[in-house]
Order: C-alpha cells, then structure tokens, then sequence
C-alpha cells in the first residue's frame, strides 16, 4: 500500500515523497549469509528515508559501513545527503511476520549534497507517550511534541522540520489530540490498521486523510478517536521547490539527475563511502563491530 504519492500527489504532500506499507509477511527464516539481503544493494541521493518496523526484526547495511539490525517497533533511518548505496532486510525469524513502513521525505535544495548520517533506533530508544488512561500510545518516530514530563523528540534526524508519530488505541473511546504547529502546512494521516476518526470523519484501513493545514484558526486542532486502530501522523514544513524525480534520486532539476546518473555508471557513486568493499563483510576492519558479531 502507497498512500502517498499514489493516493495524495507529491505536491500536495510536500515535504513528504513518499510511505509505503508493506506486511504482514510471514518470514521463512533469517538470512545467514551476511552478504545476502532480500532488498539488494541500491543507490540514493537527495532525501531523508526511515524504515520502520511495527513486526519482526530489521537489518541494513550501506557505504558508510553501517550493519545493523534492530528489534520492533524501531527503525533505521538515513539522511542519504550526496548519496548511499544500502541493502535491507532478512532479519525476521522464521514463523513472525514482517509489518512496516518506508518514508521518504524531500530535503532544501541547497542541503542535497550534505555528507549522509545514519541512525538505527531499538524499541527502547523510540520515545511512547502514553494516554492518562493508558489506552492511547504514541510513537514519536521525527519531530517534537509536548508530554506528560516535557518536551518529546523523535530519533528520525530529518533535515527538514517534521512531526511523524505512530498512534496506537486500545480500547474503545480512546482518544488523542493535539494542536498542529502554525509553521507546519502540511498534514495527513494515515490508517493502517482498523479506523480511526479523524476530526469527526472516520478513516477506514488503508485510507488516508490530507487535512486543510493552510489555514491558522481552530482547525489546525487534529483530534483522533478509535476502539482499536492505528494511524500514522504526518506533518511537516512545505519546500514549494521544484521536485525532479528519477527512481533512487530525488533532486530539484534534470540536469542534476543526469549528472548523478552519469557519476553511478562511472562507479563513482556514492562520493562519500568507506574505504573497503562495503557489500563483503570479510573486507570489513577486523575491529569493526559487525565483525565482533555485534552484528
């Protein structure tokens, strides 16, 4: 499923390119060759992508030298900058299902060739903010927001401002509200699973709801309500900037897609990597930690 764009255009969810949901996919057991991942070695430059897992167990490997894995609920994210090459999963234990997201959110033109970070977020690292009633749990996945103790912020190192939370109800009646930001003019909301009321209008699975967020009276007030639903929240700072858009590459002009079209077939692509064969983990430094089987 592809709420966005196949459902909400890129200029109306602008920062946000793309979300898909994938699962649930039951695993036949976990890849044991450490150079072997179900979703190949593949390139990026130009954006911000998060994989987050709701079910089973993720793991990555990219340039930068980065192998990961992490336990659900939790993800792995990259600001990908001037460009990675990263490979995924085949984490899962045989038997437990795969269930997820992967998000793309469009970066200023003018930070598209930033050097690219990494971040791989545990359950325990991902901050939840539970209901008074305890019926209602949210997920902070980017962004700020206000908690029962102080101020709550996402691990998800976006380059440009965002909110992004998973909302998970329990029981009936549970509820959640929250005031949307005044520089935030763009919000949706995505159901994933069961339905969920958003601001009075129920959302059934696998719809999504884009909200008028140009406006800067009461309505910016999203109110969500649900027995048993969960629903993802995206808001988020618009570019209003050119979007050129080629596969792997997210740039703001053809001319720049063609130039990093012309770097890959070179074999210069990524520009900032390691420098031993980041696909083999026997090149890897005998001290690196995917080597010590931390892995």
């Amino acid at each position: 499923m592809q709420p966005f764009p196949s459902a909400v255009s890129t200029e109306e969810s602008d920062p946000f390119l793309m979300c898909d949901f994938f699962g649930p996919s039951l695993s036949h057991g976990v890849e044991t060759d450490p150079d072997v991942f179900p979703v190949n070695w593949h390139p990026h430059r130009g954006m911000d992508i998060a994989t987050y897992l709701i079910e089973g167990r993720g793991r990555h490997a990219d340039s930068m030298g980065n192998r990961e894995s992490f336990d659900s609920p939790g993800m792995q994210w990259c600001s990908v900058g001037s460009g990675i090459e990263h490979a995924e999963a085949g984490g899962t234990p045989a038997g437990i299902n795969t269930t997820g997201f992967q998000i793309w959110i469009n970066v200023p033109s003018d930070r598209k060739m930033d050097d690219p970070r990494y971040g791989t977020v545990s359950p325990s690292e991902l901050p939840v903010i539970v209901s008074r009633d305890a019926n209602t749990r949210i997920r902070v996945l980017a962004g700020e927001i206000e908690g029962a103790e102080g101020l709550v912020r996402g691990p998800f190192r976006t380059v440009q401002n965002i909110l992004m939370l998973d909302a998970v109800f329990t029981r009936a009646g549970s509820t959640f509200t929250h005031q949307i930001a005044p520089h935030f003019d763009c919000v949706m909301v995505y159901v994933y699973n069961g339905e969920v009321s958003v601001n009075g209008s129920r959302v059934g699975t696998h719809n999504i709801a884009l909200l008028d967020a140009q406006t800067r009276d009461s309505a910016r007030a999203l109110s969500l309500a649900s027995d048993s639903g969960s629903c993802m929240v995206f808001a988020g700072t618009r570019l209003n900037q050119p979007v050129a858009w080629h596969g792997p590459f997210v740039m703001t002009t053809q001319a720049e897609i063609r130039k990093v079209l012309d770097e890959y077939r070179r074999g210069d692509f990524p520009p900032c990597r390691v420098p031993w064969d980041y696909r083999s983990l026997a090149a890897f430094p005998s001290d690196h930690p995917a080597r010590r089987g931390a892995y």
